[in-house]
């Protein structure tokens, strides 16, 4: 919306200050986080009222998280309201990647609403049909990377990078659209499996946004790309909007969250920044950068594979508790360690993602 104010800069030059990706990804950082901050208390305690008993506490959990109980769920929507408003206001409206990533976020959080209504109502750690919700994922992330297919230039909108390759493109053809299904999907819901302590989730989704806002900005900018020999994606630039919105939204969001937390972000809010993420990482062409970035989460959604798979082929268990944080905690590790080490370790893979930049 602002955006358009640079049409008027030849009569108002102060104006072509909009024009600038960099000032108007600081002014969706500060929006957003604003929105939460304003916003999040009246949310909080509409979500208690509603609620009533809050989130369910799995019975088979660590017994430390029974203090928690009656504490309220959904608090996503006060993440992507304010990531929605942040966006609508200083990003490009022309720019279609802007809407892809905004429709997958909000499908994506319809679906973990719908999820957290249903544990909610019948206080229940059971949603609705797991292999439906999955389905519908599915469905959304099909779309959105045709569409993104769409977009891009010819013999380069189906193809792969790859990672410390700088003129190595795998092509795919309509593959590329399986890829990017599971991609967006995937990442979904390996943030949703991260979300299981207060403020577990919600700062490696920071950390990767920060590291993916500064991947989109290079990817979108054709001198930065040529200079450090990485693939230029027209207009994935504008994505540093949406990136910078998350962060701002996501630092509101913690200031609630942060230990003991005053709400839960629920289904609602780890789907839809992981549909999100996924998202940004299939338009930047950086969806292998996505897993090392995102590692923790693949770390998190393979304690679950393993232990399952373990416990259906042997009948034992790998892991005291899956997710992987879980099992920490099962050891004796308190709350804030597993989180606070878990942060260091999304630190650190967000700089070896960054570094596939220049290691080419």
């Amino acid at each position: 919306m602002l955006y358009e104010l640079v049409n008027f800069s030849d009569q108002i030059g102060p104006l072509n200050v909009f024009r600038y990706l960099t000032f108007r990804t600081g002014g969706a950082i500060f929006t957003a986080l604003l929105f939460v901050m304003l916003f999040g208390p009246g949310m909080i305690d509409l979500l208690r009222v509603k609620q009533g008993k809050g989130q369910p506490i799995r019975e088979d959990g660590p017994k430390s998280h029974f203090s928690k109980k009656g504490t309220p769920t959904m608090g996503g929507l006060m993440i992507l309201a304010g990531i929605s408003v942040s966006t609508l206001l200083w990003a490009n409206w022309s720019n279609m990647y802007v809407w892809i990533v905004l429709g997958v976020m909000l499908a994506y959080g319809a679906l973990g609403f719908y999820d957290d209504y249903l544990k909610v109502t019948k206080q229940t750690t059971s949603g609705f049909s797991g292999k439906m919700r999955l389905l519908l994922e599915l469905a959304v992330a099909a779309v959105a990377s045709y569409c993104v297919m769409l977009l891009g230039k010819e013999g380069f909108s189906d193809a792969l990078t790859l990672p410390f390759f700088k003129n190595v493109l795998v092509p795919l053809g309509l593959f590329f659209i399986v890829l990017g299904t599971l991609v967006i999907a995937g990442a979904g819901n390996a943030v949703n499996l991260t979300d299981g302590l207060d403020g577990l989730a919600i700062v490696p989704v920071m950390i990767a946004a920060a590291t993916f806002g500064l991947i989109a900005y290079v990817t979108g900018n054709i001198k930065f790309a040529q200079y450090l020999q990485i693939h230029h994606v027209a207009g994935a630039g504008e994505l540093a909007v949406i990136c910078g919105a998350l962060i701002g939204a996501g630092l509101g969001f913690l200031w609630f969250n942060a230990p003991p937390a005053m709400i839960f972000m629920g289904d609602t809010g780890s789907l839809a920044l992981g549909g999100a993420l996924g998202a940004i990482a299939v338009a930047t062409k950086h969806e292998i950068v996505l897993a090392i970035v995102g590692g923790l989460f693949v770390l998190e959604t393979m304690s679950v594979i393993i232990q399952v798979a373990s416990f259906k082929l042997t009948g034992k268990r790998v892991f005291r508790m899956a997710p992987l944080h879980h099992h920490f905690e099962q050891k004796g590790w308190q709350e804030s360690t597993v989180v606070v080490r878990f942060w260091i370790i999304s630190v650190i893979l967000a700089l070896v993602g960054l570094a596939t930049l220049k290691l080419r």
